[in-house]
């Protein structure tokens, strides 16, 4: 069932989206080589607890930490570890506060040092692809408009879309109805509607598409050995065009 969420909804997402935002803009300033993933997750933990909330994926299906951390190849539901991060590894941090019962979910990936310029290639082609399709979810626009928007851009900028991770409806439970596929073509599958809340969260890949489960049967890498990055919003369809929980602009 796909829900659509009223005025009072919206703002508690928003809240959650408001401490997420500031949540990640702590990270990049830790984001150097040196550090570890694991301490990136500790630290998220016991700041979202001073700020009353909460990390909404850890427990989901048995995930046991607050972030998700992939690093370089990794694709999506990396582990945190005690590994340092190294000078020109890309690292993806993903995560879901749960702030008085309101959700934000965003995914962000961080250059560590100096990237090589196919990787800071790959960063921005990312994130212009979550831009491109945000432009799409507006009313009446339907879910193949916001993965063509994505899969003709990226395709053209000679990187790849990942296929077997999608979008999703959020609130007031993490994952919901409907997903929202990365690909796909313009004017076809549902509508969108005043007042549902989706995430766009495309995975662009360096080279193959195709992706493999590790054996802790969570995290998910590419089949080359390709890096992979993501940037990720959650969006509420509204009569005055998308308005995005999570923007780190505003």
């Amino acid at each position: 069932m796909i829900t659509r969420k009223s005025k009072r909804e919206i703002e508690k997402m928003q809240a959650a989206g408001d401490l997420l935002v500031q949540a990640h803009k702590e990270i990049a300033k830790m984001m150097k080589p040196g550090i570890t993933t694991m301490e990136i997750d500790t630290f998220i933990e016991k700041y979202l607890a001073e700020h009353g909330a909460t990390p909404e994926q850890k427990g989901f299906n048995g995930y046991p930490y607050a972030i998700c951390a992939s690093m370089n190849d990794e694709i999506c539901h990396g582990f945190p570890r005690e590994e340092k991060l190294k000078e020109g590894d890309i690292v993806t941090i993903d995560m879901v506060v749960n702030l008085d019962g309101g959700l934000a979910d965003s995914a962000w990936t961080y250059a560590v040092g100096n990237v090589d310029e196919k990787g800071k290639r790959l960063m921005e082609v990312t994130k212009t692809s979550l831009d491109k399709a945000v432009e799409q979810a507006k009313v009446g626009n339907r879910i193949g408009d916001i993965g063509h928007a994505i899969q003709s851009y990226a395709e053209g900028e000679g990187f790849s879309v990942v296929r077997d991770f999608t979008g999703h409806g959020i609130g007031p439970t993490l994952h919901e109805e409907p997903n929202i596929p990365h690909f796909g073509l313009p004017n076809k599958g549902l509508r969108l509607k005043e007042g549902m809340v989706i995430t766009i969260e495309p995975m662009i890949n360096e080279g193959s598409w195709q992706s493999q489960m590790d054996t802790n049967n969570w995290t998910a890498r590419t089949v080359d050995g390709g890096r992979s990055a993501q940037y990720e919003h959650t969006i509420v369809i509204t009569k005055d065009g998308p308005l995005l929980t999570t923007d780190q602009d505003k």
